[in-house]
């Protein structure tokens, strides 16, 4: 990708530039938004302008530095959790497609536009910041915070809500292509291992998901995978029954599910 943007020094006052991942994250997203206003089609799908796609899988790749000489990559569960942050704090919008995760960067026509930058004076740069140290802050860095909220595309919720899950165990329910999009990705057992991890974690902990799709991609496949592609299966709950019974578990009866070993994994 050729080209270039802008971005304002402001952003050295602002909190995110004390965290490193989340601020390279962020800023390598806005980095690659797509920039034209009439937006670009990219992979097939029309991106609109201040979006961009990409796999959290491929982010590992694209996030990789060089330390002591050697190549270092920030796991998938801290991508997660950065990103999770990032969308809290009202600077990303994500949504999960067939080819990756739609990223739209939260007033990104403010932080691209001339018009803010040829109206600042030194004069003016001041001001704000004595209006920051106040706590009043300057209009750019209420764009980075953005506390507006905005309301969501109801017309993009409804199509996205009339698309029909299917129940892979009691707990855990995916579309058929979320689904078909695990096993490419990930390939079948350990799409079938993260179901059971699932099931098993929501049963023992009464853990609630919104998305069991964006859930397993998040820190279930971590997780799996750090285990050595265990999967926790039907196990004893406390009174002797059976727990966690998807369509793919394991008859592991001797080894119940203990929610700290997530723990352990430094993933709760």
């Amino acid at each position: 990708m050729k080209g270039a943007f802008q971005t304002s020094r402001e952003i050295f006052e602002n909190p995110i530039w004390q965290d490193i991942p989340k601020f390279r994250i962020f800023f390598y997203i806005v980095g690659n938004a797509v920039y034209a206003e009439e937006g670009a089609v990219v992979a097939g799908v029309h991106l609109q302008r201040g979006q961009f796609l990409r796999a959290y899988r491929n982010l590992i790749k694209d996030l990789e530095y060089i330390e002591n000489r050697s190549v270092k990559r920030y796991s998938l569960s801290v991508i997660s959790r950065k990103i999770d942050q990032l969308v809290k704090e009202e600077r990303l919008k994500i949504e999960d497609t067939e080819l990756g995760t739609l990223f739209t960067v939260v007033n990104y026509a403010q932080y691209q536009g001339f018009d803010y930058y040829k109206k600042r004076t030194w004069d003016s740069v001041g001001t704000d910041l004595e209006r920051s140290e106040n706590g009043d802050g300057t209009e750019l860095e209420q764009g980075w915070n953005n506390n507006n909220k905005e309301n969501k595309d109801k017309k993009e919720k409804n199509k996205k809500d009339s698309i029909p899950k299917i129940q892979f165990s009691e707990s855990v329910s995916l579309t058929q292509s979320e689904y078909d999009r695990l096993v490419s990705e990930f390939g079948e057992g350990t799409t079938k291992q993260a179901i059971d991890y699932l099931t098993s974690y929501k049963e023992e902990k009464g853990y609630k998901t919104k998305s069991d799709n964006l859930t397993i991609r998040r820190w279930v496949i971590d997780a799996v995978t750090k285990k050595g592609g265990s999967s926790f299966g039907k196990h004893q709950g406390n009174n002797g029954t059976t727990t966690g019974t998807s369509k793919f578990a394991a008859a592991d009866k001797n080894k119940p599910f203990d929610p700290r070993e997530l723990e352990e994994l430094g993933l709760q």
